[in-house]
């Protein structure tokens, strides 16, 4: 349906005819006609505007434009063809090329393969990276992809992480590693290794999930190692098989440090794990420790914890809010077959939301304890025995994430029916509300400041920031994940994997340099601002060629093109001269 647009620039007003239609269930603009300002409107409605203009077409502009920005720093497609070149008759994109338009959609409006031909024709590629888009189809892709093995696609990665280097140099001693999984609504009956039941971090685990890890540079958050694995690995298990291939990708990054420090999650705890590390010169680990294995370290009297130095503390100062600040409390203990430093925290803030979270979950449990009951009383069918009830109780309990032992359960027989009676275990409460806001983090590097180890603890965040990215951002989502189901799937979703990688890394460097010149921006405001940056493809009465103008860009998406080295001059993208 056509409706009137109204978009301001600079303080004036524009308008533009808008052609929407639901795309995959959201509303998208399917076409787009440039009408200008009311003046012009005006004069063409009282027949005063000449013009020899026949027809306009609207294209996306900016966003592709960012993308190809930065790979033209780094070149994927000639890092692909130097590892799979293409073959002597091949016509059409090469495999790179393939690699690069898919790492492209994946980076401004994530599609599957199929709807990837359509979904070029709306921008601009013409003039930003030419290409022939109907050769972007799903079969092509799943032709090209079959020529690429695991080996192949490792190497490829690689030389993309040494290129990434090359152009930001990684100057760092600390690095961020964490892992995720991503569902998929796979049949049971596809073959694959990579795809398998196991726990859901989105708590769908009754579907097929592939896991990924991930290794972020901890000054500049840009990722500089993951790898693919099986759904149903456990953490622990999977951090011990791939240390080898990290430091092996450290060292080729040129990481020699005399002191490297991995911070990990507490998912990858294990004797194994650390032993392996403690084993590697020079190599050190900052990890999260299970409060509910160190009792003792949590009942430590608050009065022995004293603030740490980190931003949110600083700020919490500055607005006399000296009693909402983090606290710590140093110590060390024996840990994984070694003396380690364990540093205790505690944060009144996120005790106090959890502390009310808790209450609320304790209200339902009781609620939920009550209509236990009366189904008990009511002998209702698969309520009459003590093993069904403290099924059904364990159930509620898992579906709030809380302990089991907070209330105890009595079961009697009167007139040969199952009563129930409960109350609460005010010991069981308080002991677990004794945790609320606490934290230990445990390291084998005993020479950090207590400050340091909590905030590259804390820092944690960046490499969940990317997963976030992946899964919920608009751009840069792994999802659709789709595939056809055949032998050569996991082939294929490594392909896949890495392109989505690739837009991950993309959008982390544009966002980086983005902000070392000043403007403050995350990869999707940056993003959405140059989506609406338009081409307009002109025809005009009488010439057989178009004319190809820029729209006038906002004051935002001026300041973005002129920190790239570019400016809009009279519709033509300039660049400007250093």
């Amino acid at each position: 349906m056509a409706h009137l647009h109204k978009k301001v620039k600079q303080g004036k007003t524009y308008y533009y005819i808008r052609e929407m239609a639901r795309v995959q269930g959201k509303p998208k603009v399917v076409n787009q006609i440039y009408l200008g300002s009311v003046e012009r409107i005006m004069e063409i409605a009282l027949g005063q505007q000449k013009t020899d203009l026949s027809r306009i077409q609207v294209q996306e502009f900016g966003s592709l434009f960012l993308a190809h920005f930065v790979d033209q720093h780094i070149d994927l497609a000639q890092i692909v063809d130097s590892v799979i070149p293409p073959r002597p008759r091949e016509k059409g994109p090469t495999l790179g090329e393939y690699f690069l338009y898919a790492a492209f959609n994946r980076m401004i409006e994530p599609r599957s393969k199929l709807g990837l031909p359509a979904w070029y024709k709306n921008l601009a590629v013409h003039q930003v990276r030419p290409v022939d888009t109907s050769a972007l189809t799903s079969q092509r892709y799943w032709a090209k992809w079959d020529r690429v093995d695991q080996d192949s696609i490792q190497e490829i990665s690689k030389l993309f992480f040494n290129k990434i280097n090359e152009i930001e140099p990684i100057d760092a001693n600390c690095f961020l590693f964490d892992t995720t999984n991503y569902f998929h609504y796979m049949d049971s009956k596809t073959p694959s290794e990579l795809f398998a039941r196991g726990k859901n971090k989105e708590g769908k685990h009754w579907l097929r999930q592939i896991g990924l890890a991930l290794l972020v540079a901890r000054d500049s958050q840009i990722p500089i190692f993951y790898r693919e694995y099986e759904g149903n690995c456990h953490d622990s298990k999977l951090f011990n098989r791939l240390l080898d291939e990290i430091f092996a990708s450290l060292e080729a990054l040129g990481q020699t440090n005399p002191k490297l420090t991995v911070v990990v999650d507490k998912g990858m705890n294990s004797e194994p794990n650390m032993q392996t590390i403690d084993q590697q010169q020079g190599l050190e680990f900052i990890t999260t420790y299970s409060p509910a294995f160190a009792e003792e370290l949590i009942r430590k009297d608050i009065k022995f914890f004293a603030p740490v130095d980190t931003p949110k503390n600083r700020e919490l100062a500055a607005k006399d809010q000296e009693d909402d600040q983090m606290v710590a409390w140093r110590t060390t203990g024996q840990y994984w077959g070694g003396l380690r430093t364990v540093v205790v925290t505690y944060n009144p803030r996120t005790a106090a939301k959890q502390r009310y979270n808790f209450e609320k979950k304790l209200r339902r449990l009781q609620n939920g304890l009550f209509e236990i009951r009366s189904k008990v009383r009511g002998g209702r069918k698969n309520w009459t025995t003590k093993h069904q009830v403290l099924h059904y109780y364990k159930e509620l309990c898992d579906s709030l994430y809380i302990p089991k032992d907070l209330y105890d359960l009595d079961f009697r027989t009167s007139n040969n029916k199952l009563q129930l009676y409960f109350r609460k275990n005010h010991y069981r409460i308080n002991k677990h509300i004794a945790r609320f806001g606490k934290n230990i983090i445990v390291t084998s590097h005993h020479d950090l400041s207590t400050d340091d180890i909590v905030k590259a603890s804390l820092d944690r965040y960046q490499v969940e920031n990317a997963f976030r990215q992946t899964k919920a951002g608009e751009f840069g989502n792994f999802r659709p994940m789709w595939s056809r189901g055949t032998r050569e799937t996991d082939s294929k979703i490594r392909c896949h994997i890495f392109s989505c990688i690739v837009a991950l890394t993309y959008l982390r460097l544009l966002t980086l340099w983005l902000n070392r010149a000043g403007i403050d921006c995350t990869p999707d405001s940056a993003m959405q601002s140059m989506r609406n940056l338009s081409s307009c493809l002109c025809w005009h009465s009488g010439k057989r060629k178009p004319i190809r103008m820029i729209e006038e860009p906002d004051p935002e998406q001026a300041a973005i093109l002129a920190v790239l080295g570019h400016q809009v001059e009279n519709g033509v993208l300039h660049a400007v001269r250093p």
